[in-house]
């Protein structure tokens, strides 16, 4: 069963337990993987339908960045409902001791000795962390690592 299956029943068993935040975002979800589609002209694998709900995720730690200051508790409370209603989509996130694993595996794979390679690292980085890291926190890793070396 791929991803975009799964997405597909846990929306219809949203509908039939009239569960209204849960079937919203995973709507919301829906919605995007569909524009991806139609504006592109593919059919969504696994690694794709992963890539969009990283950036939907992004989205909403963003927005909440801005409504918390300015009060917005119960606009606050929604968008980390719906957080926690795509981080179930995602592989299980790495823990800091394996992204490191992982960096110091590719430093090896593309020859990168210093700052000035963190360009040549963070491409294959990006392919292969996509959904199992924040790559904010990735390429603050590779960063100090590239340092250390």
């Amino acid at each position: 069963m791929t991803l975009k299956d799964r997405i597909q029943d846990d929306m219809k068993a949203a509908m039939r337990a009239k569960d209204a935040p849960l079937l919203g975002a995973i709507r919301l979800l829906m919605a995007a993987m569909k524009q991806k589609e139609v504006d592109e002209r593919v059919t969504l694998d696994d690694a794709a339908v992963v890539a969009i709900i990283d950036k939907m995720i992004k989205q909403r730690r963003d927005a909440i960045a801005q409504f918390a200051p300015a009060g917005r508790q119960d606009l606050v409370d929604k968008e980390a409902a719906e957080i926690v209603v795509l981080e179930r989509y995602l592989p299980p996130r790495l823990d800091a001791d394996a992204i490191d694993a992982e960096i110091r595996a590719l430093m090896v794979q593309t020859c990168a000795s210093g700052p000035q390679d963190l360009g040549k690292l963070m491409g294959p980085l990006k392919t292969q962390l996509a959904g199992r890291a924040d790559m904010g926190l990735a390429a603050a890793r590779a960063k100090a690592l590239l340092a250390g070396a």
